[in-house]
């Protein structure tokens, strides 16, 4: 696999190893657009201006930008971009996330459940 220009991605948080990731999914999202970029769907300098508008977009919506929601903002840029080339629908990537969603909330119910 050939590394992404880590320099064109807005905002991305790395250190000296590469891209630093706090769950999971974030490598999993992070991994998938660099599959789907390899398989030249969209080039890197495509990829980070639409990151780049998608988290210009919600800083306009009062997102305060500290660091913690760019996986966000890159799964959102990941789900705009393959509905616009047509690798994916609307109603496809709503299931997708809920069940997600349920899994995650699983996965917190049992590490809570393992507190007590």
């Amino acid at each position: 696999m050939t590394s992404p220009n880590l320099d064109a991605l807005p905002g991305i948080p790395v250190d000296q190893d590469g891209p630093v990731f706090k769950e999971p999914w974030e490598a999993r999202a992070f991994a998938l657009a660099v599959r789907l970029q390899e398989q030249g769907l969209f080039s890197w300098h495509e990829w980070a201006d639409e990151l780049g508008r998608t988290i210009a977009q919600a800083q306009a919506s009062g997102d305060p930008d500290t660091g913690d929601t760019y996986y966000r903002h890159w799964l959102n840029c990941l789900e705009s971009l393959t509905m616009a080339k047509g690798l994916a629908d609307q109603a496809v990537l709503a299931e997708q996330k809920q069940a997600a969603h349920g899994a995650h909330q699983r996965l917190h119910a049992q590490d809570h459940d393992h507190d007590h």
